[in-house]
């Protein structure tokens, strides 16, 4: 998978690309961890080219959003790809995120 991260005024935006799979635990621990440690408020999660998501994805996404609540900060998950969208909604992670 490949991460490009964009920052303005309290928002981020992580533009995932490729797998999100279980290979992708460090780089997105890592980078989500800078994001929290700059205190963003908003997170955004750009996924429109997310191709693979399988359920180690998931619980890294659990794992984000326990951290970011810790701290107050929102995220959100945008432009997901079709893929994406089905595997989140099978899971119920629209009952935990705003998704789009």
């Amino acid at each position: 998978m490949n991460i490009q991260t964009t920052t303005n005024d309290s928002q981020s935006t992580m533009r995932l690309s490729g797998r999100f799979d279980f290979n992708s635990h460090k780089v997105f621990r890592e980078t989500y961890q800078q994001l929290l440690d700059a205190k963003a408020e908003l997170i955004a999660l750009e996924m429109s080219q997310v191709d693979y998501l399988d359920s180690s994805a998931l619980g890294m996404l659990l794992q984000f959003k326990e951290k970011a609540d810790m701290q107050s900060t929102k995220i959100t998950l945008q432009n997901c790809s079709q893929l994406a969208k089905d595997v989140l909604a099978i899971a119920n992670f629209d009952k935990l995120f705003e998704i789009s």
